[in-house]
């Protein structure tokens, strides 16, 4: 018991002293596992739900603080949902705005809004160009751990609002459209590295 009480505070002290305390920039990149919201035909207005697949996200961040910090960030990220009729695609400027804590000196947690811009969207080889907004905003929740200046951490992202996009993916043309909700859920797994 006592040897595990020491081994514990010894870490705790080793990683106080080398955890990301200090205010700063960096940059990051990972991975994302995304889906979009549901792709409701236009033949017989059947709903599909999206099977979730892996992205990727690169970008740069700024800290202010130590134990409580402001983390603005800006970030490309690209998704892909699957669907039975094909997939959608997706590529976004993200700006989440986080608040977080750090604990233990190598430990955080936060939370923030995030505001994302679709800069291209594709369904299936189709542009979407008749989307609802190309401007929404979402929740960034998540925890990660510092060691040095590298970082490793995993969040969970939510859009507020549908944000559906509307188009014909079919030759006739007196159908009513097929609509895709843009609207991204997705588990991001991210690697920084503080300047």
């Amino acid at each position: 018991m006592k040897k595990a009480l020491l081994t514990t505070v010894f870490a705790c002290i080793f990683f106080t002293a080398f955890g990301q305390k200090k205010s700063g920039f960096g940059l990051k990149a990972g991975l994302n596992y995304s889906s979009n919201g549901d792709y409701i035909q236009a033949v017989n207005e059947a709903i599909q739900n999206p099977d979730a697949n892996v992205g990727y996200h690169f970008g740069v961040f700024g800290k202010l603080g130590n134990r409580f910090y402001l983390r603005p960030e800006i970030v490309y990220t690209h998704t892909q949902a699957g669907y039975a009729d094909g997939d959608l695609k997706i590529d976004k400027l993200d700006v989440p705005v986080l608040g977080g804590y750090s604990f233990l000196g190598f430990v955080n947690v936060f939370i923030g809004p995030s505001f994302q811009y679709i800069l291209n969207s594709k369904f299936s080889g189709i542009s979407l160009d008749n989307i609802e907004s190309n401007f929404t905003t979402g929740l960034n929740i998540g925890a990660g751990i510092n060691l040095g200046k590298v970082g490793l951490e995993i969040r969970y992202e939510r859009g507020f609002s549908s944000n559906e996009a509307l188009f014909i993916n079919t030759n006739i043309t007196d159908l009513p459209v097929s609509r895709v909700d843009l609207r991204p859920e997705q588990v991001i797994f991210s690697l920084s590295y503080m300047f």
